[in-house]
């Protein structure tokens, strides 16, 4: 009962300051009145784009409600109550983002204009939110989960602003600020919340997995297929240009599961693979894209990529997760580091290297779209590739101490539960069986 009505106290707090200043600063963006629009918002370009970002986002906000819901259902103990919180993080989170966001990309005049671009925008900042989570699925109990958001959010969208705003980083598909950012920010806190006494019993509640796991993985990289080159493109602006983004992220997509078809039954004993394993693979070729989806990846070199990401997700998984439980004693429970971590950081090594090609010969019109400050000439290609290389550490450093800042804020003896209460903890939004799940 006190965890309910903790829970219940603190979500009816958040709405209300978020309806408040909702009230205060939020109106419409002028975009569909051009004659009344101030040339400050720019927002002949926002014309161009609102029709081709309406269905991207529609795409992006299905797959975070089914691919991220179903991808942390994959528990037995906490799996209907995880999928509950997944929800109650989106539906926070969104909110919270739009106005964080909005005081850095969209405020003019005491108001935040919204539009396609800031719910575009709020989505990302959401998935990297989600990203964390996973790592300390388990771990934290509802109420330290929505806190964990409200934090996350403010050092997501500031991540952001400096990466692509103040620095100039091309990052379309977003391999730093939500892939690399979410899942470090998530190993951190998971590191200052680790409690050697339910290490034992995590690794139980992992295996306490029914054939309902199965069910979950199938839907869910059924939808991370339809639904993912959208995410990686939703940003890209073109005319009639080539989408380079969504091609190469399906090229990525498909050489990702075949590798795991391919080391899947060398690393495991099953002769096939876990559909789970499948899911993680397509993951990780997807984040591979991030950066570089709508740079010259080239065909086949977007399936070599998706390749090595589908193999050193499951390499990570056999060899490198056992790593940090017991050495660095990192509780990962989605595996984040090796479907989101790594690969991030992967693909934004891609994006720098490719980089190095982007000339106006080879780019042609699209090196205004993908670099525009190259494009005018204020930017030569070795600063573009220093500002591309430079914003992997620094989105390393900001993750690595918003994720400790944060652990240390949820570690609080008024947020923490006792040990043997942190079943129930887990599960108050669902009741499931302790036993037999």
């Amino acid at each position: 009962a006190a965890s309910r009505l903790r829970l219940s106290g603190l979500c009816f707090l958040l709405q209300i300051i978020n309806i408040l200043l909702f009230a205060v600063f939020v109106r419409y963006s002028p975009e569909s009145s051009p004659d009344q629009c101030p040339p400050q918002l720019n927002c002949s370009q926002r014309n161009q784009d609102s029709g081709f970002q309406q269905p991207r986002f529609q795409d992006v906000h299905i797959q975070l409600l089914f691919s991220f819901g179903l991808l942390v259902a994959f528990l037995g103990r906490y799996g209907p109550g995880s999928a509950a919180i997944s929800i109650l993080i989106i539906a926070f989170a969104i909110q919270w983002a739009v106005l964080i966001q909005g005081f850095l990309y969209f405020f003019l005049n005491g108001k935040i204009y919204v539009g396609a671009q800031s719910m575009v925008r709020a989505d990302f900042c959401t998935a990297a939110v989600l990203i964390s989570t996973g790592a300390v699925l388990g771990s934290v109990n509802p109420v330290q989960m929505l806190l964990l958001a409200l934090l996350e959010v403010i050092l997501c969208a500031l991540n952001e602003y400096i990466l692509l705003s103040l620095m100039g980083v091309s990052d379309s598909g977003r391999s730093l600020t939500v892939y690399t950012f979410g899942a470090y920010f998530g190993l951190m806190v998971s590191r200052v919340l680790y409690q050697p006494h339910k290490d034992k019993r995590k690794r139980e509640e992992r295996q306490d997995m029914g054939r309902q796991t199965d069910v979950f993985a199938v839907v869910g990289t059924i939808y991370l297929w339809i639904f993912w080159p959208s995410f990686t493109s939703t940003t890209t602006l073109h005319d009639n240009a080539e989408n380079w983004a969504v091609l190469n992220t399906y090229f990525s997509l498909v050489a990702s599961a075949i590798a795991t078809f391919i080391l899947s039954p060398i690393l495991y004993e099953e002769s096939t693979p876990w559909m789970v394993q499948l899911q993680d693979a397509t993951l990780a070729g997807m984040a591979m894209m991030g950066m570089a989806g709508e740079m010259l990846v080239t065909p086949f070199g977007a399936l070599i990529a998706g390749f090595l990401a589908g193999l050193i997700s499951l390499l990570g998984f056999r060899f490198f997760t056992p790593v940090l439980r017991s050495r660095l004693k990192i509780q990962d429970t989605c595996g984040v580091h090796n479907i989101h971590g790594l690969p991030g950081i992967l693909g934004a090594l891609l994006g720098t290297l490719l980089t190095l090609l982007a000339t106006a010969d080879t780019y042609g019109d699209r090196l205004e779209l993908v670099f525009p400050l190259m494009a005018q000439g204020s930017r030569t290609v070795p600063d573009q590739v220093f500002i591309q290389l430079s914003a992997l550490p620094l989105t390393l450093l900001l993750a690595t101490l918003g994720g400790c800042l944060t652990g240390a804020v949820l570690k609080t003896k008024v947020l923490r539960c006792p040990p043997d209460a942190q079943h129930l903890e887990n599960i108050v939004l669902w009741e499931v069986k302790l036993g037999d799940c």
